[in-house]
């Protein structure tokens, strides 16, 4: 079979020209990449020769092998694991072969600093060997196959595959060094960095020289280490190893559990978003292992979904070795380890949030919107816990606000949580409804988030024994909280006022009802608006107005439902027109009441339900307000 040339895919070719030029200011990490896929190579092995012990017959101890060639320039770094077949090959050094990509490569700007960054957040270990190298071959057999395949590439736009016939299981590749990464042929400058980087790899990284080989590493499983013997670097490591991540963890949980079931964990939460993160295709990142050996990191139920962030190993001794994924998706012991570490890490993420508030202010804007999840998919199991978690932003200031935060600084007399559902922060405080409630130092929450709109409809109970209200919704009556701030008129003068108001519209309210018909389902006064003159808000059995717009949107509803006209009787545009009602002018309140209407739409960022109409009504308003 002769050798196939092919083209990488355009957002590798992307990739490989900032990874050369500007991925790293520390070049040598290339080592822990091309180390921690061995790793990964020798445990998948290791997990399907349980139930296959033929495929490590010729070789069941694994080991990662490193030696130099100063003459050739060349380093090797060679692996007994798994191996990789032609396609293989294809998939994982010719395509980024996992989900996000495309959010991926939509970021790429040509920005180098930038550019950095977005790679270092995606992770693409294997390609960190072209800073190094101006040519890289990777020689690979597939466990249990007896075609070897030989991969070759220069990084510039093109790679090679070909078969090899005397390719022995896994995988060795061969770096060509550039002629400025000469030092990394130095045993020295390698044991350095095996040691910085790769100490905790569980499986022996040695440094071959002719028939000599000394192990850099400690090869030991670093979770099952004491936690005062391991240092902060070495969590760092770890965490890059098990992850495949370029950035550092935000927090390190570790624990042991002992018991009727006993098992180690040692989680991290990320300090950057993935890109995939909602993708969904999106998977957690936990590996499962079994007495120190490795799994599967396919197994759903160990991880909730919206703990999906979370990176690490769980490894337990209560499993059986030969266990396959189907009888771990409802095994007993996998649920309860689930449940005893989704608790330990809200535990601390609870603690984070007491202790180091602004720190976990940048942990809710990466994660926030994911952790919320788990007050919609898991019922009442963690709902207070998380309810502890969450946070918003609020016409309370600049900072994330917490819901006992806001019980605190409710009102005499206010009665529930209010909270508006809007596309994103500014969308909710260009809202009209939030007016008189800001007039009145009524704190709003901000529900920007899609999932906002699902799990408020789960908080039966409220919170604390406070409901959550929508201020876009009818029954939003604030005549009721004091404001804090000295009453100018006294109760008796209030009521005389509001008394004349209400009959002055008395007579508006009729005819705009009378004029829009079965548009709107009511029309009524109200004292959420201070300065605009009308507004739109969902009667209070109805669905909420940003979850229509979001269903219309996604196509999951045909037609809005109609809404209640809620009109301001203390703006001079209604005083105005309830005046010319009231002496019997009613000559253009038709005309009046549909552009009411139709203002009230666009201040909720819907088109005009009919632009000829509105357009034909406007110039005529213009007209005889010009007297012409």
């Amino acid at each position: 079979m002769a050798a196939e040339t092919r083209s990488f895919q355009a957002e590798v070719s992307k990739l490989l020209h900032i990874v050369a030029n500007a991925l790293y200011s520390e070049r040598e990490v290339f080592l822990r990449e091309l180390i921690s896929n061995a790793a990964d190579a020798c445990d998948k092995l290791r997990f399907l020769a349980i139930s296959d012990p033929d495929l490590t017959a010729d070789d069941s101890a694994f080991k990662i092998r490193i030696s130099a060639d100063e003459k050739a320039k060349t380093l090797t770094l060679s692996d007994n694991g798994v191996g990789m077949t032609e396609a293989e090959l294809h998939d994982n050094l010719g395509t980024i072969a996992r989900s996000g990509t495309s959010a991926f490569v939509d970021e790429i700007s040509g920005d180098a600093k930038k550019d950095t960054s977005l790679i270092g957040q995606f992770g693409v270990g294997f390609y960190s060997a072209f800073m190094v190298a101006d040519k890289v071959e990777v020689l690979t057999r597939k466990a249990g196959e007896s075609t070897g395949w030989l991969w070759t590439s220069d990084g510039l736009g093109e790679y090679t595959v070909a078969p090899a016939e005397k390719a022995t299981r896994g995988t060795i590749i061969t770096l060509h060094l550039k002629k400025d990464a000469k030092e990394f042929l130095e045993k020295q400058r390698l044991q350095t960095i095996v040691r910085t980087y790769s100490d905790h790899i569980p499986f022996p990284v040695v440094f071959v020289e002719g028939e000599d080989e000394d192990t850099l590493n400690q090869a030991s499983a670093l979770w099952t280490r004491p936690k005062s013997e391991i240092s902060d670097d070495d969590y760092k490591e770890f965490y890059h190893h098990v992850g495949h991540a370029f950035d550092d963890p935000w927090m390190t949980v570790h624990w042991k559990a002992e018991g009727r079931i006993e098992y180690h964990g040692l989680l991290f939460v990320p300090s950057q978003r993935p890109f995939d993160l909602f993708h969904p295709e999106r998977r957690h990142h936990v590996k499962l292992y079994v007495k120190r050996v490795f799994i599967t990191d396919e197994i759903e139920g160990l991880v909730p979904s919206w703990l999906r962030f979370l990176k690490g190993v769980v490894d337990c001794e209560d499993l059986p070795l030969n266990v396959s994924r189907e009888m771990l998706q409802h095994n007993p012991v996998v649920a309860t380890i689930s449940k005893a570490l989704t608790k330990r890490v809200l535990g601390d993420l609870a603690k984070k949030a007491k202790k180091e508030p602004e720190a976990y202010a940048e942990f809710w804007r990466n994660f926030g919107a994911v952790l919320k999840e788990g007050l919609y998919a898991d019922g009442a199991e963690h709902k207070e816990a998380l309810l502890d978690l969450v946070r918003f932003k609020s016409t309370a200031g600049d900072e994330l606000a917490s819901l006992d935060g806001y019980i605190e600084r409710m009102k005499e007399g206010q009665e529930a949580i209010y909270y508006i559902a809007a596309e994103d922060e500014a969308a909710a405080k260009a809202s009209p409804q939030l007016e008189g409630f800001v007039k009145k130092g009524v704190e709003v929450l901000f529900l920007t988030d899609p999932i906002d709109e699902f799990w408020v409809q789960t908080m039966f109970d409220g919170v604390k024994g406070k409901p959550l209200k929508s201020i876009t919704r009818g029954g939003a009556d604030l005549a009721a909280i004091k404001s804090g701030d000295a009453e100018k008129k006294s109760d008796a003068e209030t009521k005389d006022d509001e008394a004349k108001d209400t009959g002055l519209v008395d007579g508006l309210i009729v005819s705009v009802k009378l004029a829009l018909g079965a548009t709107v389902k009511d029309v009524r006064t109200t004292d959420r608006l201070s300065e605009s003159p009308v507004c739109l808000v969902a009667d209070e059995t109805d669905m909420d107005m940003n979850l229509e717009r979001m269903l219309r949107q996604h196509k999951q509803l045909d037609q809005a439902a109609p809404r209640v006209l809620e009109v301001n009787p203390d703006h001079a545009l209604i005083k105005g027109l309830a005046k010319l009602v009231q002496d019997g002018r009613t000559d253009g309140i038709e005309d009046a009441a549909h552009l009411l209407f139709e203002q009230a739409r666009i201040l909720e960022g819907e088109p005009v339900s009919d632009p000829k109409a509105f357009t034909r009504r406007f110039s005529e308003v213009m007209v005889k307000a010009l007297g012409a």
